[in-house]
């Protein structure tokens, strides 16, 4: 089986500073899987090079087979490859279904048009109710964002990214910042994905990683310590001594 997403031998340096070494990562269709790592591990840089924000020095980056390492990152977004951020990246004043409603032109390719009347179309008004309804967004979808409650800004945020049909969704630290009595939505949220969109979460809630993801890969110092289960990775003294428990990303 293809893979949905495929790094090989993917290499980042910044003068003489290495920040990505040797990287090999597979994602298979559906899978759930963490990148995990300590403060300066080069996550958020890796996840830059996935995603045509930055270009590897050498290696390969690989969507659904084929090589989108030299391609910008929007034509990867066109190629079903989204991702969230460690802080959201919402427009305040739009409300909840405005902001679906752009989302929902953009991936038709009717940004031009007046997306405030997108919800009159009956196949994006149908998008919208059932992304509203997936992330719990139904009663706010007229507040603007600006007024929803952190956790909820963080669900639209995952709600805009999957209202492009992606193929493979890259979720960086999704609960960064929610508040201890939202975090169960966020969890919620999850584990109700869909099955066929590959995921790769980033994240430094041990509880989040572990409750989601049936794959994780431990990233140091640019490099893939271990990879494994989440149960071969809850033993292995390594992480256990260094790793798990840490505080912000990187």
């Amino acid at each position: 089986m293809t893979p949905a997403l495929e790094t090989r031998g993917l290499y980042r340096r910044f003068g003489g500073l290495v920040v990505t070494d040797d990287v090999s990562l597979t994602l298979a269709p559906g899978a759930r899987h963490a990148l995990i790592g300590p403060n300066g591990a080069g996550k958020t840089t890796l996840i830059n090079q996935l995603t045509g924000v930055l270009r590897p020095t050498r290696g390969t980056v690989l969507l659904g087979g084929e090589d989108v390492t030299a391609l910008a990152a929007n034509r990867r977004v066109r190629r079903g490859l989204m991702r969230t951020f460690q802080i959201n990246q919402l427009f305040p004043d739009f409300t909840v279904a405005e902001s679906l409603s752009v989302a929902i032109a953009e991936r038709d390719g009717v940004g031009a048009l007046p997306w405030r009347n997108a919800g009159t179309d009956p196949a994006a008004a149908e998008d919208i109710a059932e992304l509203l309804a997936r992330f719990g967004l139904a009663a706010d979808m007229d507040r603007p964002t600006r007024m929803l409650p952190y956790g909820k800004q963080r669900l639209l945020e995952i709600a805009l990214a999957l209202a492009w049909r992606p193929r493979v969704l890259l979720l960086d630290e999704p609960a960064a910042g929610v508040p201890e009595g939202e975090r169960r939505d966020i969890l919620a949220a999850l584990a109700g994905l869909p099955e066929d969109v590959a995921i790769l979460l980033i994240e430094h809630d041990m509880d989040l990683v572990f409750s989601f993801a049936s794959r994780i890969s431990v990233l140091v110092a640019g490099r893939i310590l271990v990879e494994g289960p989440p149960e071969a990775i809850a033993v292995d003294e390594r992480v256990r001594a260094v790793y798990l428990g840490e505080g912000a990303d990187d």
